[in-house]
């Protein structure tokens, strides 16, 4: 199996290449702004495309458009890490899904993707008018968006299983009183901190909380070449890491 990196200079991106390596398959190259020819690192996503079977995505949100048409005209499976899209970015990858596999993860994982499923159970059986449920999630002083793609993601299960839009009751301004049924976020910004995420369920009575900690970024990169070799040779489609881990 050929696997290329976009993104592949970054932190995570190193990390990917050096997975992708020690899984004894072949790393095709890497997408990044500058090329360098020794390490198979090209500017065009449509080269990389053209030599892969599959593509780790951890590259950002402005490079989409152009990966996904890149990898659709290649049938090149697209694996993508990336989060913080905007419209036309998010229906660039709906409609590449039509033509090839994509598999998109706010979060690679293992633990994560089990703490998503329990909180879309948790939100279908804990009432809103009884629990409050507030996300708090801290990372490297370095991370430009908040909150971040993995926060929004446990905010989005949980308010699927409350039957809400999570755009209806989301709160990140903490300056006035909280709303009824809301979904409050937090985000910290310290240190070099790989990531932390815990949804707070809280009621008059108890208090409930599922946490999940990332110790090593590499545990990010594994994830990603496990979504990479289960994802080649799939029917064209959306899929998730649940699809993976059994969740």
């Amino acid at each position: 199996m050929r696997i290329g990196i976009a993104g592949i200079t970054g932190r995570l991106g190193a990390l990917c290449a050096e997975e992708v390596v020690g899984a004894q398959l072949h790393l095709s190259g890497g997408l990044a702004r500058k090329p360098d020819a020794l390490r198979h690192i090209v500017t065009d996503p449509a080269r990389l495309a053209g030599c892969s079977d599959v593509v780790i995505d951890v590259s950002s949100p402005e490079a989409t458009c152009a990966n996904a048409e890149a990898f659709a005209q290649a049938r090149c499976a697209w694996v993508i890490g990336t989060t913080g899209f905007n419209a036309e970015q998010e229906e660039a990858i709906i409609c590449a899904s039509r033509q090839i596999p994509v598999l998109r993860a706010a979060n690679f994982a293992p633990g994560l993707t089990m703490l998503l499923d329990l909180a879309r159970q948790l939100g279908a059986k804990l009432p809103a008018d009884e629990y409050d449920a507030e996300i708090l999630e801290t990372h490297h002083r370095q991370k430009r968006d908040a909150p971040s793609g993995t926060a929004l993601a446990i905010g989005e299960q949980f308010a699927e299983g409350r039957k809400v839009a999570l755009a209806d009751v989301i709160e990140t301004d903490r300056s006035g009183l909280r709303g009824d049924g809301a979904i409050g976020f937090a985000s910290l910004r310290a240190g070099q901190i790989v990531g932390e995420h815990s949804l707070i369920l809280t009621s008059g009575t108890e208090q409930i909380t599922l946490s999940h900690r990332a110790f090593d970024r590499r545990v990010f990169a594994q994830g990603a070449v496990k979504a990479a070799r289960w994802l080649a040779g799939k029917p064209a489609g959306l899929y998730g890491m649940t699809e993976i881990f059994g969740a």
